[in-house]
C-alpha cells in the first residue's frame, strides 16, 4: 500500500555521507568550511548528506546548534540533495524537539539514534520512537549503533516500528551482514534498509541495501560514489574496482573514535581548521603517519 513517505524511499540510496562539523581552532562551527564541504560533496557525487549524526559531533554541540546547523544544511544544499537530519536523544522530549525544528527547517529525512546510556528496554525503544513518529510528521529513520549506545534494536522492534508510516528506513551499524540480511528479508518493501558500517556496506548491498551512511566518504567522496552506484546498478566487478582504493580507510579512520582520525585527514588535505570539541582530542601523533600513509595509498594527498 502506498504512503505519503514512498518517494522519499527512492532518495535514500547511495553514497551517503555523515559529515564532520568543521570548527575553528575555539571550538566554534565553521560554517565557511561547512559550505565548502557541502559543495565538494555533491560535486563529488555523493548521495545524500547526514548533518550533525555522531560524526558531526552531535553529542558535543547545544541544542540551538544542532538545530541551526541543520537550518544551514538545507539553506545551502537548496534541494541539490536529500538533506537526512540528526536529530537522536537519549530524552525522548529532546528528540522531539530537534526532530520538529529539522522539519521546520526543510530537512527531507531524521535520523534518530538509538537512545544511549539509560539503556532502555524494547518496549522503551518502541515506545521512543512511536512518540517521536507521532508527533512530527516527517520521514524518519532509525539508527542502531551499539557499540557506541550499549543497546540494541532487536529485529522484532524493527519490525513493530516499520507498521508506523513515516518511519521509512534503518542505518545498520551493527557490522553484522548477516543481520542485515535477515532485516532486509523481513522488512520488504516497508523499510529501507541502509549500512552504517563502512567496512560490511558493499557485502550488505548484494543482499538488498540501498546504500551507506559513510565516515569515509568524508575524505573519499568520488571512490565511494562509484563505488555505490555502480553496486545499485548491480555492476559488483565495477563496484569492487572503486572499492579497493580506498578500502583500507574503513580501517584506519577508527585507528581513533571517529571522528577524530577523519578530522586530521580533512585538515591534512587542506579542507578545515584544526578543531574539535572536548572530550574528544586532536588525533595522537603517534597516528599522524598512519592517515597520511593511507590517504596517500588513497591517492588523496
Amino acid at each position: 500500500m502506498s504512503t505519503a513517505y514512498d518517494d522519499i524511499k527512492t532518495q535514500l540510496q547511495g553514497s551517503m555521507v555523515a559529515l564532520v562539523t568543521p570548527m575553528h581552532p575555539d571550538g566554534k562551527v565553521d560554517y565557511k568550511r561547512l559550505a565548502d564541504l557541502i559543495d565538494w560533496q555533491i560535486e563529488q557525487g555523493t548521495h545524500c548528506l547526514v548533518a550533525v549524526g555522531t560524526t558531526g559531533e552531535s553529542a558535543t554541540l547545544s541544542m540551538a546548534e544542532h538545530s541551526e546547523v541543520i537550518r544551514f544544511y538545507v539553506q545551502h544544499v537548496k534541494g541539490r540533495v536529500p538533506v537526512i537530519a540528526g536529530t537522536g536523544a537519549n530524552n525522548t522530549t529532546e528528540a522531539i524537539k530537534l526532530t520538529q525544528d529539522a522539519k521546520d527547517a526543510g530537512a527531507d529525512c531524521a535520523l534518530l539514534v538509538a537512545p544511549y546510556y539509560n539503556k532502555p528496554p524494547q518496549e522503551g525503544l518502541y515506545q521512543h520512537y512511536k512518540a517521536i513518529a507521532e508527533a512530527v510528521a516527517m520521514p524518519q529513520m532509525l539508527y542502531n549503533v551499539p557499540g557506541r549506545t550499549v543497546v540494541d534494536i532487536a529485529q522484532a522492534t524493527v519490525e513493530r516500528l516499520a507498521d508506523i508510516d513515516n518511519i521509512v528506513a534503518i542505518k545498520d551499524a551493527t557490522g553484522s551482514v548477516a543481520r542485515g540480511e535477515q532485516l532486509i528479508t523481513a522488512l520488504g518493501d516497508k523499510m529501507i534498509v541502509l549500512s552504517g558500517d563502512d567496512g560490511t556496506a558493499l557485502e550488505l548491498m548484494r543482499f538488498g541495501a540501498k546504500g551507506n551512511i559513510s565516515v569515509t566518504a568524508n575524505v573519499a567522496p568520488k571512490a565511494m560514489s562509484e563505488t555505490f552506484s555502480a553496486a545499485l546498478r548491480g555492476d559488483f566487478n565495477a563496484a569492487k574496482e572503486a572499492h579497493d582504493v580506498i578500502k583500507h580507510l574503513h580501517r584506519d579512520l577508527f585507528i581513533e573514535s571517529s571522528p577524530i582520525p577523519a578530522k586530521y585527514a580533512l585538515h591534512k588535505m587542506g579542507m578545515i581548521d584544526k578543531g574539535i570539541r572536548l572530550p574528544l582530542v586532536w588525533l595522537a601523533k603517534e597516528h599522524h603517519s598512519t592517515i597520511d600513509e593511507a590517504l596517500i595509498k588513497a591517492n588523496l594527498l
